[in-house]
């Protein structure tokens, strides 16, 4: 009887449970739909309701694509979870992120910047305000423009490395061939060549010693797992939404991978340490730091935990932009001739190409200026919370602790705000524009914040442009570029996961026909 009893009890329990949970996410759904504070803001039923959908789409890498798809349909406010909103009005930038008169910015979301187990508190990750502002004021005198003046031959060597190591592609007998004219050329695919020359660079600026990506034409095997993060942080932070989920994630994290994570951080550790004992004879990004660091302004552990992640943020976001850039060009014959007829105007006269020689050239600055419009390497701002005492957001007031989040993606590429929105069309940033009689005068340009805003802008907005020039500029003077039929990439069907997903971008180079 006892048996017959408990296989009765069992499956009633079971299903007493079962039917509980539904009862709770239902009544969830109930709340959030019709009686939470945000009740009356746009958005779809389905990701008001439950964080579900949100999740969805992360683990998906197609978040970007459906809020662009939902700002359209629904305006520039948007619900996309009970406690969350998404914004496409200009005015947002200023609303989150700048300062203001009684309040602080809103400060970061815990579920998106909270460090992982094995790794500590950086610049990037710092949630508190005062630990954020110690630590930007012993990093920047290394991101200045007068740092970047006695940086600039590191970076000069290494993007000469590059183009000697591109001219190496088309004249071996194994990748190069000739065309009908007996002219050399090669199908390369570029997109790793930008990221090879700016791990490098940064390697270098920040450690002592580059990756040596560009002397092997390969990726350092470090590099290589640096990849893998963004998407494992994106998977981290949706598991976080729902805290018991994080925990068993974590008991169920395989051997191999939690190696990935500690060799990672090792490598960091490593790297700074091995710069903190020697002297280099010339400036780069550690030198303030060692100098200020008698004052206690940063801790190791400070120091290891930011380096951590400026390795992607100095190196990966500035070669995404370079890379949709020149997917762009090659799609675009007619404006490649325009800034390629430009920077080989320059140094007719004998004198070098230097970056102070490159800031003023307008087709230039227009083509990459449309490259970060459309291929923003961090295609949405992570959330941030609205303090307890709530807030105003584009003439919304919020309750305390929502979160809100800037969708720059779809707002660079929102039509009521730029003419021909999706289209490549660098004249739009030529200084003619401005004028009543252009056709792109009526572009809301304070929608464009490609380095953020506020207390933390980007550090490396200097270096970033100083890179994103000079490659450009030299490789458009050594060869000439085309577009290969049957291997065109579509920048707007890549995934993101934080960061752009990368694909080849297949392109013909020559050596420059001038």
């Amino acid at each position: 009887m006892e048996a017959a009893l408990l296989k009765f009890t069992l499956p009633t329990m079971a299903g007493a449970v079962l039917l509980s949970l539904v009862g709770y996410f239902l009544l969830r759904a109930i709340y959030n739909l019709f009686f939470h504070p945000l009740k009356d803001i746009p958005g779809p039923k389905s990701w008001s309701a439950t964080r579900l959908p949100y999740i969805w789409a992360l683990l998906r890498g197609t978040f970007v694509h459906d809020i662009q798809k939902l700002h359209r349909k629904y305006g520039p406010i948007l619900r996309i979870a009970p406690n969350e909103l998404t914004f496409t009005h200009p005015s947002a930038w200023n609303d989150i992120l700048q300062s203001h008169c009684g309040r602080p910015p809103f400060p970061k979301d815990p579920t998106w910047w909270t460090t992982q187990r094995v790794h500590t508190e950086g610049l990037l990750t710092a949630l508190n305000h005062e630990t954020h502002a110690r630590m930007r004021k012993a990093l920047t005198p290394g991101f200045t423009t007068r740092a970047l003046r006695s940086q600039e031959p590191i970076i000069q060597r290494y993007v000469n490395l590059l183009v000697e190591r591109l001219s190496e592609m088309i004249d071996s007998p194994s990748s190069g061939e000739k065309d009908n004219k007996g002219v050399a050329k090669a199908e390369v695919d570029i997109s790793p060549w930008f990221n090879f020359v700016t791990f490098d660079i940064f390697g270098d600026l920040a450690f002592g010693e580059s990756f040596h990506c560009l002397e092997n034409s390969k990726y350092h095997p470090w590099v290589a797992i640096l990849f893998h993060t963004p998407a494992m942080a994106t998977k981290v932070a949706a598991a976080r939404f729902y805290p018991w989920l994080e925990s068993a994630l974590f008991k169920l994290i395989p051997p191999s991978l939690r190696k990935m994570q500690q060799d990672h951080w090792g490598q960091v550790v490593e790297r700074v340490a091995k710069r903190m004992n020697y002297e280099v004879e010339r400036e780069d990004i550690m030198s303030p730091i060692l100098r200020g660091n008698t004052k206690n302004e940063m801790s190791l552990d400070d120091i290891n935990g930011s380096f951590m992640a400026l390795v992607i943020a100095g190196s990966e976001t500035t070669a995404t932009v370079l890379t949709g850039m020149m997917n762009y060009l090659v799609q675009n014959p007619q404006y490649l001739r325009k800034v390629t007829d430009e920077v080989r105007g320059l140094g007719d006269d004998g004198r070098e190409i230097t970056l102070d020689s490159l800031r003023e050239l307008k087709w230039l600055n227009a083509v990459l200026t449309e490259a970060l419009r459309l291929c923003m390497p961090i295609p949405w701002i992570l959330p941030r919370r609205v303090p307890d005492a709530g807030g105003v957001v584009a003439g919304v007031t919020l309750p305390g602790q929502t979160l809100v989040s800037i969708q720059a993606y779809a707002m660079q590429r929102d039509p009521n705000y730029w003419r021909s929105a999706d289209e490549f069309l660098p004249e739009r940033w030529l200084p003619d524009a401005s004028k009543p009689e252009s056709e792109f005068y009526t572009d809301k340009r304070e929608a464009f914040q490609p380095f953020s805003m506020g207390p933390r802008i980007c550090l490396g907005i200097h270096l970033a442009w100083a890179e994103m020039r000079l490659i450009t500029t030299k490789l458009l003077r050594a060869f000439d570029f085309e577009a290969v039929d049957g291997k065109r990439l579509e920048w707007e069907s890549l995934k993101t996961f934080m960061l752009v997903e990368r694909k080849p971008v297949v392109v013909r180079m020559r050596h420059a026909s001038h």
